[in-house]
């Protein structure tokens, strides 16, 4: 599942992976920066609130990606982080804290112990979708609460270099001293139509300038005050942490592209003085009546409305992949109907027309595969493709649950999993609750860390996942989720 085997390799014809870098605006062979070994960052939820389906694109984006590196014999670093401070609800450094608007709506009192307690509700809803969504854990979640030493330190210098400013809110970054702001995205700083959103304050020496630091009563102590470093500065230093100071991917929602991410290239290759990720890919909304999906709008539906209305996370899952991932999507129960028939019929060709046939995967629908969602990852004529291999009468049953089952290795559709199972997480087990052979993989899999053999490590995962056990990196040590 995540990997692939040299058999594999010697009996198709892999064209290179192609994907579209937003930051050089073309698609491009990828190349990573070690031959074999990919440094990936996705960034993460804001922990205030249920994920709604349109934040989780982004996520079955980058789990697909993931396993289609994985399939071209790549093994992956991976860091997702939980933001649960510092994130303003306008970029242009004003506005609520979302944190504090979550503890607000339920009542909490203003303290960064209920911060924690809130953020470790929506931390766990958000594992718990991507466990249904059957998305493949990263190697490691970085909550932004613990890299707050780290995040001062690369502020301290950031302001060394002479890239700060001090105002009576906060320390901010001078984008003139990086002649290349807003480079993602080709972003135009002059003028109010530049896509910036951002809002003007006195204090700015230019209104594109953000915050690395803000000052509050609430917060951090710091050479600065009390306060919260800001929402850019929290993924570069969590990102430098856990996987160095060059990644190969960066991913997220196009959301990100004009704000979030230039100030993560900003700040970190001012730091640096190197390219901060080779490879920038983002994921496009979703839509519900061409509207973008947002809680704001009153339209974020969550996983559990669609359980409500009777459809699984797979259905979903499904759904999605018969968009491309950087065209939006316009969303409705009728659509998802469309889907569910398609992924109901695939359940049963799997576990009841199949499910005793044997045979081999065919090797001209692999080259087919592997051409498709090798070109920027084609997930439609990929889900075109499965029903031409359906239909396809030159091909045994055996051979084409085979070449399904080939496939699930980056569709990660469940076509693996016994549908009488099914896949639930069952919550964090004990240490006395994992099985022995469990434990001795995680084991092996932290002393495989512990000497940054990737390759080692992301093994041990892949045969801990397979065997029903879902593994999370946590500032604690591994934790372990029961999902089959």
């Amino acid at each position: 599942m995540f990997g692939i085997s040299s058999k594999r390799r010697a009996a198709t014809n892999f064209p290179p992976l192609s994907l579209y870098n937003t930051e050089s605006r073309i698609r491009e062979n990828f190349v990573p920066l070690h031959k074999h070994d990919v440094l990936m960052y996705s960034c993460g939820p804001t922990v205030y609130d249920y994920a709604h389906i349109g934040n989780l694109r982004a996520y079955v984006f980058a789990d697909t990606l993931k396993r289609t590196l994985f399939y071209n014999g790549y093994s992956v670093n991976h860091t997702i982080n939980y933001t649960d401070f510092g994130h303003l609800s306008s970029d242009g450094d004003h506005g609520d804290d979302k944190m504090m608007k979550g503890l607000s709506r339920e009542g909490m009192d203003i303290s960064l112990e209920s911060m924690h307690l809130l953020s470790d509700r929506y931390i766990k809803a958000f594992n718990d979708d991507l466990t249904a969504l059957n998305i493949i854990f990263p190697t490691q979640f970085a909550r932004a609460s613990d890299y707050v030493r780290e995040q001062i330190t690369l502020i301290k210098t950031l302001e060394e270099k002479g890239y700060t400013y001090s105002t009576s809110d906060g320390i901010y970054f001078d984008i003139s001293k990086f002649p290349t702001y807003g480079r993602l995205g080709n972003i135009d700083l002059e003028g109010q139509e530049s896509g910036i959103r951002v809002a003007v304050n006195p204090e700015k020496k230019h209104p594109a300038d953000f915050a690395l630091w803000k000052h509050g009563a609430l917060g951090f102590k710091s050479q600065w005050g009390t306060g919260f470093p800001g929402w850019h500065i929290e993924c570069s230093a969590m990102a430098f942490a856990t996987l160095g100071k060059q990644l190969d991917i960066h991913t997220g929602g196009v959301d990100n592209i004009s704000t979030h991410h230039n100030g993560e290239i900003a700040q970190s290759e001012a730091a640096t003085g190197k390219q901060f990720s080779k490879y920038w890919l983002h994921s496009e909304h979703i839509q519900i009546e061409n509207q973008k999906i947002s809680k704001s709008f009153g339209n974020g539906l969550t996983l559990q409305t669609l359980y409500d209305e009777g459809y699984t996370a797979h259905e979903y899952r499904y759904w999605l992949l018969t968009a491309h991932y950087r065209t939006k999507a316009n969303f409705s129960l009728t659509a998802l109907d469309g889907a569910k028939q398609a992924f109901t019929r695939l359940r049963r060709f799997m576990f009841e027309d199949w499910a005793t046939e044997k045979g081999l995967p065919s090797t001209e629908y692999q080259q087919l595969f592997v051409e498709a969602i090798n070109d920027d990852l084609n997930t439609p004529k990929v889900i075109a493709l499965v029903w031409e291999l359906v239909r396809d009468e030159k091909l045994t049953p055996g051979e084409k649950r085979a070449t399904l089952l080939d496939f699930e290795n980056v569709l990660g559709l469940g076509l693996d999993i016994d549908p009488e199972a099914g896949r639930i997480a069952l919550g964090h087990l004990s240490p006395k609750d994992i099985p022995a052979d469990i434990q001795a993989m995680i084991d092996e899999r932290e002393a495989a860390r512990i000497a940054r053999n990737w390759p080692e490590a992301d093994r041990l995962r892949g045969t801990i996942a397979q065997k029903g056990y879902q593994l999370e990196d946590t500032a604690e040590g591994p934790k372990i989720t029961q999902t089959l």
